[in-house]
């Protein structure tokens, strides 16, 4: 899933030291960190994240309190994700993917369990998102790391009323050559589903073909299938309205007071991005100790206030102000979240049977 540049530090400007100095000043316990540092890792972590979907020193701060440091690549895709593992994993210790991708990793054996007791943060999140996640039944296998929804971002000065509906991006050839969708292709088709009226997890062979052929059909009205850069391009004024991932909406919206966000009226995605650890991990310790203090609340409200997406720590939320905790676009009416759905992982065949219809809309 596409994720934007941080733009801040941990809690805004405070350094590093000043962190430090401030946990202490506030009683607040980094929770077993030297302990699990010393624990016989080397004092290395190699991570493997969206673009750069964490707070600024948010890094900085974890190898100033444990002394391991961080290596973090970037991907664009969970695609990229999980053929980077496919044969063997590399030397990643801590991965981000998406929800339903974490089944699909899990099926491939591709996942280490998590270790509980090494993670005492959990008792920050918010109890809904450990007993109700339906692709890793009691978190074995992932913690969540932020959540949120995927909607129409739009430049407000170019429409006389917000882009409500699916059609202005799927079925409308009104702002032609102005509008960019995601490439990822449970994504892509699943909006398309929705538009059509069917469930963005289909596997009806027929109801796959028409939401292939009415992307075809919008193809010439399409300026760019966007990994990573759909904020990006409605923000530098080359489209104006664009498939997104409503933090990155959210995150340019801070910036530019004419881009709004609106999730359509047939419903849209509730996505889970997680924290989980790769099978093969070379410094299982130190993966632990870095999920860990990523729920740190003071840790993890830095983090959501750079990225702008919902944070699943309940405790965090607390610590945050009624600019993000009361913020739609953030967190989205219960009235959307009703008529949205959250991907599944369908199934090798099925997930092939929809790459392959993305291959042949991006070759038509």
């Amino acid at each position: 899933m596409g994720r934007i540049k941080g733009v801040s530090g941990l809690l805004g400007a405070l350094s590093r030291r000043g962190f430090m100095q401030g946990a202490a000043a506030t009683g607040l316990t980094i929770t077993a960190m030297p302990k699990f540092a010393a624990a016989g890792d080397e004092k290395r972590l190699n991570f493997y994240n969206w673009d750069t979907y964490i707070g600024e020193t948010t890094l900085a701060d974890f190898t100033e309190v444990t002394g391991i440091e961080v290596k973090m690549d970037l991907f664009a895709d969970n695609d990229e994700l999980f053929a980077k593992l496919r044969s063997g994993n590399p030397g990643y210790d801590v991965i981000v993917p998406t929800g339903n991708w974490v089944a699909r990793l899990r099926q491939a054996d591709m996942l280490a369990p998590l270790d509980h007791s090494l993670i005492p943060n959990i008792r920050h999140i918010t109890p809904r998102f450990l007993t109700g996640s339906s692709f890793d039944p009691g978190r074995k296998y992932s913690l969540p790391y932020m959540w949120g929804t995927i909607g129409i971002g739009y430049r407000k000065s170019k429409f006389t009323e917000p882009p409500y509906s699916w059609k202005w991006l799927y079925d409308s050839g009104e702002y032609s050559g102005r509008m960019a969708l995601m490439t990822e292709s449970d994504e892509l088709l699943g909006m398309a589903l929705k538009y059509l009226g069917y469930s963005l997890n289909s596997t009806d062979a027929g109801q796959l073909a028409q939401a292939e052929a009415l992307i075809i059909k919008q193809k010439p009205h399409i300026k760019a299938f966007a990994e990573d850069n759909g904020q990006d391009l409605l923000a530098s004024g080359e489209v104006d309205l664009v498939m997104e991932w409503n933090g990155d909406i959210a995150q340019v919206m801070a910036e530019d007071s004419d881009i709004g966000y609106i999730v359509p009226v047939e419903g849209s995605v509730v996505w889970e991005d997680t924290l989980a650890i790769p099978k093969g991990a070379p410094h299982l310790q130190n993966a632990h100790a870095f999920i860990n203090f990523l729920h740190e609340p003071e840790v993890n409200a830095g983090i959501a206030r750079t990225v702008q997406y919902a944070s699943p720590n309940q405790s965090a939320l607390a610590l945050m102000d009624a600019s993000y905790t009361q913020n739609p676009v953030i967190f989205a009416p219960q009235s959307v979240l009703d008529k949205s759905e959250t991907l599944n992982y369908l199934g090798e065949e099925a997930t092939t049977k929809r790459q392959e219809a993305c291959t042949r809309i991006f070759a038509a």
